[in-house]
């Protein structure tokens, strides 16, 4: 497939980007930076800003999936949304975060009194993007949660998936970058959660 990859050297993006990568996709890796894209197979630097809505839009255009990776607190979930919509681009797929997800009937993440308070601004803007996506009736998205510890490690390919309860095991609530790029990948090649949120973990 073409893809739009926003956000391709952070954390989540840059193994994001090297999964499509191994797997023979076409990407497009659309970053502030472009000097800092690797060079991998298949895959071609752009400068984007992901506040020129206008801009970016023009960017998406042609490809077949749009996956957006960047932080809340340094985007504008309404820009994102609209820039794709405007793209014409269907599919759309998002790293999402972990705070929206239940720990409890009725009760987020975010909202329990362990969370920690220097990621609130982050975890809530996570809640406002995927509110919004909830709203969305032109665009095939997937918001996908990671566990609570979201941390680089192995690319193992043994995971769990859910919904919207926060995955957790004895050892607590966690994912690798590596094995979320292999859930996300698996997503777009194969969509099982259209117009729906699912979380990964072990």
């Amino acid at each position: 497939m073409k893809i739009a990859l926003i956000g391709a050297t952070g954390n989540a993006g840059s193994r994001i980007l090297s999964e499509l990568s191994q797997r023979g996709h076409q990407v497009t890796a659309i970053v502030r930076k472009p000097e800092a894209v690797p060079a991998l197979p298949g895959v071609t630097a752009v400068k984007g800003d992901v506040y020129d809505q206008a801009g970016l839009a023009k960017l998406l255009a042609g490809h077949d999936a749009v996956i957006s990776s960047v932080h809340f607190t340094a985007s504008d979930p309404r820009k994102l949304i609209e820039a794709v919509r405007a793209s014409g681009v269907k599919r759309y797929l998002v790293v999402g975060g972990a705070g929206s997800l239940e720990v409890a009937p009725g009760v987020k993440l975010i909202d329990t009194p362990e969370f920690p308070a220097i990621y609130k601004a982050e975890a809530s803007g996570g809640n406002v993007f995927l509110d919004l996506l909830y709203g969305e009736k032109e665009l095939d998205w997937t918001f996908l949660s990671p566990s609570a510890m979201f941390v680089p490690g192995e690319r193992t390919g043994k995971f769990r998936l859910g919904k919207n309860a926060l995955l957790t095991n004895d050892k607590g609530s966690s994912i690798s970058f590596e094995d979320y790029a292999i859930a996300l990948a698996d997503e777009l090649e194969s969509p099982r959660h259209s117009r729906q949120r699912f979380t990964v973990g072990y």
